[in-house]
């Protein structure tokens, strides 16, 4: 297999996986297991493809956010995603300085899919005890910038998914509201820590040698992607459970530990 075609498919995985709520990580560990191992570098930047495909699908709530501060559901909505951003960035960057973070190896991964997995079930079953509630509390806020954090420390947790049923369990059981303001908290989140981890690259001389074709192709493959597939989550949990993710995630889980080495 070329380099080319390998770039191509790490992009179109990191679209199909980046806002499922079955991680990024742990896929992107397995393909690289068989496509080769690929810088730090490249896969900032086809994460970076992956958050510009969630702004382009929100890119009209982002303008009304933007632009409608003189309404009051606007400015209070637009203030919790400010929250939720600021406590992911107090509480996320010390745990980043202090290095609190799994190595992203086959294990933690795979416990992490596990356990994930479990937790959505029993998130969505308990959510659906209180009814549609399409509200975003301030305690949501909170916790969504907390689970985001959580995310971050534990490699296979999936962003997405902790933050989802974090709200879903704090009070917002509406899969769809709650999704929508997961995204758009995720968009400055993501931004910011593709950022951060880009400047660090920087700082440490490490960004080292790309084939810039590659990249590029990956980006552009991971932006397409992940748009079709944030329009197509969007509209599937209005009317479906997660519980199908749940699933793939304790199996997918379960092979890790099964078939691939522990080291790697």
């Amino acid at each position: 297999m070329t380099d080319l075609l390998a770039a191509l498919l790490l992009g179109i995985l990191e679209g199909l996986t980046e806002f499922l709520p079955v991680s990024s990580t742990g896929h992107l560990l397995i393909a690289q297991h068989w496509l080769g191992p690929r810088s730090d570098f490249f896969n900032i930047v086809i994460q970076a493809g992956a958050i510009l495909a969630t702004t382009l699908v929100f890119r009209r709530r982002i303008w009304e956010l933007a632009t409608g501060w003189r309404d009051a559901a606007t400015r209070d909505y637009a203030m919790k995603l400010a929250v939720a951003f600021l406590v992911t960035a107090f509480v996320g960057l010390p745990v980043r300085l202090a290095g609190w973070e799994l190595p992203e190896t086959v294990a933690p991964i795979a416990w992490a899919l596990i356990l994930g997995g479990v937790w959505m079930l029993v998130a969505e079953h308990f959510a659906e005890k209180r009814g549609d509630v399409a509200a975003i509390t301030w305690k949501v806020a909170v916790l969504v910038g907390l689970a985001q954090v959580v995310a971050g420390v534990f490699p296979g947790t999936s962003r997405s998914a902790a933050a989802i049923f974090m709200a879903m369990l704090a009070g917002t059981s509406r899969r769809s509201s709650a999704a929508e303001f997961v995204f758009l908290v995720g968009i400055p989140t993501m931004f910011a820590a593709s950022g951060y981890a880009f400047l660090e690259l920087v700082k440490d001389n490490a960004l080292g040698s790309e084939n810039w074709g590659e990249v590029a192709l990956a980006f552009a493959a991971a932006t397409a992607t992940g748009f079709v597939v944030v329009k197509w989550l969007l509209g599937f949990i209005k009317a479906h459970r997660f519980t199908g993710f749940a699933i793939y995630r304790i199996v997918l889980g379960a092979l890790l530990l099964l078939l691939m080495p522990v080291g790697s």
